[in-house]
């Protein structure tokens, strides 16, 4: 296969209406090439284009900035003397002036599927500025490694955020040029949006399910994004950030793995089989002990579980890792009643709501979680009513058989 962003570098009449127009990019550590060349480098050897300007998103361009509320700097880059814009740092929207400095934006980000991910919100407000100031948006397609099953529930209004920029549901199966599209359309955006779309790519796929095994290096689209694996559980144990156990930062596995040092997670593990074994299927889930050595419980031996979905047990359909966490919270909830599961910090800016709502897309999660009469049934129909109208709106902008 090839990514768009190496259909677009083999191709001089593709790159031909990108003559004589200021060019910018907005990329990450990942945006790299199959040969492993950044993006940055690889336009700057193309004689027909004129690059003016980059922008980074959350962790930064070429670098890696740990941990949400991090900030990113403006920068020149070393090497082609370009500014490098953060749209992570003194502002999150760019600025006029940013806009001034070039015609043609091309988009390069490695996203991981999930709506929470910033780089969703990044593409958002990029496209919204765009229409505003007339600048054409070219996204370089890149594979979803979480690939194309559905699950959660969609963002309720009025509970936007900068991880939750428009009414997506939590594991939206599009790549990032189907993500934008899609966009344009809802926000009827009047953009001059170009998709480069991939070659080859098979999002349905064994063993990879999105993401081209075998092909491709990973390379960490942020700094905790370490893995195929981290990837494909995500949509779930995103939600640790919004909670008092560790999602595993501070260790080499992070959202990966969770846990806590006053729990028993065998225990909860009994008490989630035995409430809904089906949300339980498709990966291997391994009670085990970690110490994360900064963040939450630093320094301490937590109870945990691992998620493995890189063994032969891996069912990428049956595995619901939105459901696994729900139910890992409920339990905890029904067998810890007092337990503090919520944490109250500012988290991505805001301050005044609760970060579990701001990741769930609403307050409904929560309630259901510390409601002790709900039951799973309960969310399950809210959920698949979401996942249904969720696949009807979707089903126009997928590219790839």
């Amino acid at each position: 296969m090839k990514l768009g962003s190496e259909v677009l570098l083999g191709d001089a009449a593709l790159r031909r209406p990108l003559q004589n127009r200021r060019v910018a990019v907005l990329g990450h550590p990942a945006s790299v090439t199959r040969d492993g060349r950044h993006i940055l480098d690889a336009l700057a050897d193309c004689a027909d284009l004129s690059l003016t300007a980059a922008f980074g998103p959350q962790h930064g361009m070429r670098g890696d900035k740990q941990d949400n509320m991090v900030e990113s700097e403006h920068y020149l880059d070393p090497r082609l003397g370009i500014p490098v814009f953060s749209l992570y740092g003194e502002v999150r929207y760019p600025t006029s002036a940013m806009l001034d400095t070039f015609d043609a934006l091309l988009v390069d980000l490695q996203d991981i599927g999930t709506r929470i991910y910033t780089y969703v919100t990044t593409l958002a407000y990029l496209l919204r500025a765009s229409a505003a100031h007339g600048k054409s948006v070219w996204v370089l397609d890149r594979p979803n490694p979480a690939g194309r099953p559905v699950e959660g529930s969609l963002l309720e209004a009025g509970w936007e955020s900068f991880v939750g920029a428009a009414p997506l549901i939590m594991r939206h199966g599009l790549t990032f040029g189907e993500l934008a599209q899609w966009l344009v359309d809802t926000e009827r955006l009047d953009v001059d949006l170009q998709v480069v779309p991939m070659t080859g790519y098979r999002p349905d796929s064994a063993p990879g399910y999105g993401w081209p095994l075998g092909e491709y290096a990973w390379v960490n689209p942020s700094p905790n994004a370490s893995s195929l694996n981290m990837a494909r559980c995500f949509p779930g144990t995103v939600l640790f950030e919004g909670a008092t156990l560790s999602e595993g930062r501070g260790t080499t596995t992070a959202l990966e793995i969770f846990g806590a040092p006053d729990i028993q997670a065998e225990r909860l593990l009994q008490r989630m089989a035995a409430l809904q074994p089906a949300w339980l299927e498709g990966s291997t889930l391994r009670p085990c002990y970690f110490e994360p050595t900064f963040h939450k419980h630093a320094g301490k031996l937590c109870s945990g579980i691992q998620i493995h979905t890189d063994n032969g047990f891996y069912r990428h359909e049956r595995f619901r890792p939105y459901r696994l966490v729900c139910l890992l919270f409920k339990a905890l909830r029904l067998d810890y009643p007092d337990y503090p599961l919520w944490r109250q910090f500012a988290y991505e800016y805001e301050h005044e709501r609760l970060a579990i709502d701001l990741l769930s897309g609403g307050p409904r999660l929560r309630e259901w979680v510390d409601d002790p009469q709900a039951t799973p049934g309960d969310l399950e129909r809210w959920l698949t009513a979401d996942e249904a109208l969720w696949a009807e709106q979707r089903a126009a902008y997928l590219r790839y058989a």
